[in-house]
């Protein structure tokens, strides 16, 4: 699916995650903050782009902040702001959960 317009779900508080999604060119590129990069970079960029996948977007620029958010909260964060972009927030993707 394409990207219809820039996004933002999540917050800067404590234990969550803000992500910003717009259009991209080249796959999608991930773009991350946090104090755990080393540790857990990896594991957060992986539940960011299989969720995307899952909605069937595959070129997009992904920014993302976090403050130790679990991969539940990733993850939610990841649906809510693809749903926003793709101007889908009145059918939810049940599938993707």
């Amino acid at each position: 699916m394409e990207i219809k317009q820039t996004a933002i779900a999540g917050t800067l508080e404590s234990s969550d995650i803000q992500i910003m999604l717009s259009k991209g060119s080249n796959g999608i590129q991930v773009e991350l903050e946090s104090d755990v990069k080393k540790q857990f970079g990896d594991q957060i960029i992986s539940v960011i782009t299989t969720t995307l996948k899952k909605f069937g977007i595959e070129q997009a620029k992904v920014k993302a902040v976090d403050k130790g958010a679990l991969d539940c909260v990733i993850k939610a964060r990841t649906i809510a702001v693809a749903q926003r972009a793709l101007k889908t927030t009145d059918q939810p993707a049940w599938e993707v959960l």
